[in-house]
């Protein structure tokens, strides 16, 4: 699908209450604010902003910070929507690190590309309005609106080993794209959707997509594990490793009463310093996998965490995981994962006492399918089916659906322009490309957020 899309973000304002500058060490209180403006061809015009205060106390700790609080709040004129409250502090609770989210993400156009990566084919000419095989750009979409609460608990068992347990719940609300809803806000007519069945539609007919994961409901869940974390700071380390491994039980409530599932992840971050202060080294390297029990498709799009430090985690695909890949390209029980990126700090500057940087970080990432969804694998007409074919008869090109593509790893690979302030208020531009048109047919791909993404 084409996008037209327009970004503007403007690191607008940062405040200092009683706050002293001794050696380039922020001290009170700071916070940075960001507006934000964007148009999408599907989401329609986005507005809203975001702000970060920290709290450095008497900066003897700096550039970690006492207490972190996180606001963000954006809505577009197609309802797509982003609305989060998080908390994060070593030091309200004495030797332990606290973390608290909620978030509710509505979502009329969330991507949705099939399962197990490349075995199924993605086709541009579906979305694209000058071709003759258009059918609409809610081919690949679908209506996925999720709430989220957590409340993370991480202790100390020996430097640098830490015990981690948390809790929280995950509503989603899943169904087809609501097309009329949609063209409510369309005055021309060539702009407005078709009706149309989209791939989505078409799963649920299959029954690949079945049961009460067809709308979604509530998945409460514990989550427990370790970490090793040798890193010399919490936000953009240049030395050290962060290494976890922890599980995640999601039970099924209502109508999810069948989805109860036991999943594992783990991760290897490592920062190697190259230049001081200059020019970092950094990867991550990371897997999940369901180890028991039936998940719901759409959990199979979302990476656990120990701890909130974004907005979402979607997987694998787009900003927070591949970036320059199509979101949600991989849906699979089990994925892997890789982010390599070289990390430069160009510029140093100061405005007012708030202390600055300009940083570039070319990268490359790269993921795939582990453990593929057996109910596709399984279907023996799987191979050949045309996934426009509304009648289900199979077909004769086996191109439609590929097992053999289903290892095959997704790589994408780009650069980052970094704004910081006092080392934790990070702006972050990235632009990446897929290296497959099957992951993306467009050439640049531009994310604007907040922090690194590991």
């Amino acid at each position: 699908m084409k996008k037209i899309i327009l970004s503007l973000a403007l690191l607008a304002a940062s405040f200092t209450i009683m706050a002293q500058d001794t050696n380039n060490v922020r001290k009170g209180w700071t916070f940075g604010v960001l507006p934000s403006f964007s148009y999408d061809a599907d989401l329609g015009l986005q507005l809203g902003a975001l702000t970060n205060i920290y709290y450095f106390g008497d900066g003897a700790i700096y550039p970690e910070y006492y207490h972190s609080f996180y606001a963000e709040a954006s809505y577009s004129t197609k309802h797509y929507g982003l609305f989060r409250l998080s908390y994060d502090s070593k030091y309200l609770i004495p030797n332990h690190r606290l973390s608290i989210d909620l978030t509710y993400m509505p979502d009329q156009m969330c991507d949705f590309l099939g399962f197990n990566g490349y075995a199924t084919d993605y086709f541009y000419d579906y979305t694209n309005p000058t071709s003759s095989a258009y059918l609409t750009r809610a081919y690949y979409k679908m209506k996925r609106d999720m709430f989220r609460f957590s409340v993370d608990l991480q202790g100390k068992v020996s430097h640098p080993w830490y015990w981690n347990a948390g809790l929280g719940l995950l509503h989603y609300n899943i169904g087809s794209v609501d097309i009329d809803r949609l063209n409510r806000y369309v005055n021309d007519d060539d702009d407005k959707l078709p009706e149309e069945t989209t791939l989505y539609d078409q799963y649920v007919y299959w029954g690949y997509i079945s049961g009460a994961e067809t709308h979604g409901g509530f998945s409460p869940y514990l989550h427990g594990g370790i970490t090793f974390d040798t890193r010399d700071r919490q936000q953009n380390p240049r030395r050290g490793i962060h290494a976890d491994a922890f599980l995640t039980y999601y039970a099924g409530l209502g109508d999810m009463s069948a989805y109860n599932n036991l999943k594992f992840n783990a991760s290897w971050r490592h920062y190697i310093p190259i230049i001081q202060h200059r020019l970092t080294f950094a990867y991550r390297l990371g897997t999940q996998l369901n180890l028991a029990g039936d998940c719901p498709f759409y959990l199979n799009n979302y990476l656990n965490q120990l701890y909130m430090q974004r907005c979402v985690y979607e997987g694998l695909g787009g900003g927070n995981s591949l970036r320059g890949v199509m979101r949600n390209r991989i849906c699979a029980p089990g994925i892997a994962f890789a982010n390599i990126e070289l990390r430069t700090q160009v510029i140093d500057f100061k405005v007012g006492k708030e202390h600055f940087y300009i940083g570039l970080n070319p990268f490359v990432d790269a993921g795939m399918v582990v453990q593929p969804d057996q109910d596709v694998l399984a279907d023996p007409l799987a191979s050949s089916i045309d996934i426009c074919d509304r009648s289900y008869n199979p077909t004769t090109d086996p191109s439609r659906y590929r097992t053999s593509e289903t290892y095959k790893p997704h790589i994408s690979a780009g650069c980052g322009l970094k704004v910081a302030m006092n080392d934790n208020f990070i702006l972050s531009v990235d632009w990446a490309t897929a290296l497959n048109e099957q992951d993306n047919n467009k050439f640049s791909n531009l994310y604007v957020k907040m922090g690194y993404m590991f």
